[in-house]
C-alpha cells in the first residue's frame, strides 16, 4: 500500500482522536471573545481559511487568516495561531520569531522536534497526523478537526461519513473524466499541484471555477534548470550569489509567464 493510500484511509481514525485532542488543548486554543489570527503556508493557509470562517460564523470572536509572510504586523490580535505540518516552515517560525513578546502564539504541528517548539508559546502536537507522502492528507484535515471540535461543531458522523466514503468504489466513469466544473461560494477551490498541467489546461481550469492555482514546484523547477545552466557554462563559479541569482531570475520569469497565462489566457507576457 503506497504512503498517501494509507494516509487517506486513515483519516477517520485521525479525526476521531485529533477531537479527543480538542479537549486537553482548549487551555491553548482561542478563548470566544479573542480576536484571532490564524497562518500557515500552502495547505495549511486553506486550512487556516476553513478554520476562521468556521470560528467567526460559529460567534467566537473576530478570526481573519493570512499566509504567514502577509500577516499585517499593523493590526492588534489576542492570539495568533500558526499550522505547520513540519515545524520547520521559514515563512511561520519568523513570524512566530517577530511576535515573541507582543502576541501569544500557538503552533499546531505534527513533529514536536523541530524549531517551532521553541518558537511558540503554547504548542499541540497531533504527532498521529504526520505524512510521509508528498500530498499533505491527514494532517491538514485533522487540525480542521481539531479546531471545529473545539468549537463545538464537530460530530462522530464525519468520521463515519468518511469511512463510508473511503470504503465505496467510484461511480463508473469518473476516473476517465477530464474535465470537472465547481460551481459554489463561500469557499475555495485550489489546483494544488499544477506541475505537468499544460498552459491550455491551467486556462481551463481557471475557467471552470479553480480559484487559486499553485506553481510551487514549477518555480522550483525553473530555479533548479538555471542554476545548473549557469554552473555548466561556468565551472569556476564558486560565489553562490552567482548562480542563485541567476534561478531567482528564472523564476521570477516563471512567475511573469504564468500570471500572463492566467490572466489573459496567453503564453505571451
Amino acid at each position: 500500500m503506497s504512503h498517501i493510500t494509507e494516509e487517506l484511509n486513515s483519516q477517520p481514525d485521525c479525526w476521531t482522536r485529533a477531537a479527543a485532542e480538542a479537549a486537553r488543548q482548549a487551555h491553548a486554543l482561542p478563548a470566544p471573545g479573542e480576536r484571532v489570527a490564524i497562518v500557515g503556508c500552502g495547505t495549511s493557509y486553506f486550512m487556516a481559511q476553513a478554520a476562521a470562517v468556521l470560528r467567526e460564523s460559529a460567534g467566537h470572536g473576530e478570526t481573519d487568516a493570512f499566509a504567514a509572510s502577509e500577516f499585517p504586523h499593523g493590526r492588534s490580535y489576542d492570539r495568533v495561531l500558526a499550522l505547520t505540518r513540519s515545524g520547520t516552515t521559514t515563512e511561520v517560525l519568523d513570524l512566530l520569531g517577530e511576535l515573541t513578546g507582543r502576541i501569544r502564539t500557538v503552533a499546531i504541528t505534527a513533529d514536536p522536534g523541530t524549531p517551532v517548539t521553541g518558537a511558540a508559546d503554547d504548542l499541540v502536537v497531533l504527532d498521529f497526523a504526520d505524512e510521509r507522502s508528498v500530498v499533505q492528507t491527514r494532517f491538514a484535515t485533522s487540525a480542521l478537526t481539531l479546531l471545529r471540535a473545539h468549537l463545538g461543531l464537530h460530530t462522530d458522523a464525519a468520521a463515519a461519513d468518511a469511512r463510508t466514503a473511503l470504503s465505496t468504489p467510484l461511480p463508473p466513469g469518473l476516473t476517465e473524466c477530464t474535465q470537472f466544473t465547481f460551481l459554489g461560494r463561500g469557499w475555495t477551490v485550489v489546483l494544488h499541484g499544477s506541475s505537468g498541467v499544460p498552459d491550455e489546461g491551467l486556462v481551463a481550469a481557471v475557467g471552470g471555477g479553480i480559484a487559486e492555482v499553485n506553481v510551487g514546484t514549477a518555480l522550483t523547477m525553473a530555479m533548479t534548470a538555471s542554476v545548473r545552466r549557469f554552473l555548466a557554462d561556468h565551472p569556476e563559479a564558486v560565489d553562490s550569489r552567482t548562480y542563485l541569482g541567476a534561478g531567482r531570475a528564472a523564476m521570477a520569469r516563471e512567475v511573469a509567464r504564468i500570471i500572463g497565462v492566467l490572466a489573459g489566457g496567453t503564453t505571451r507576457v
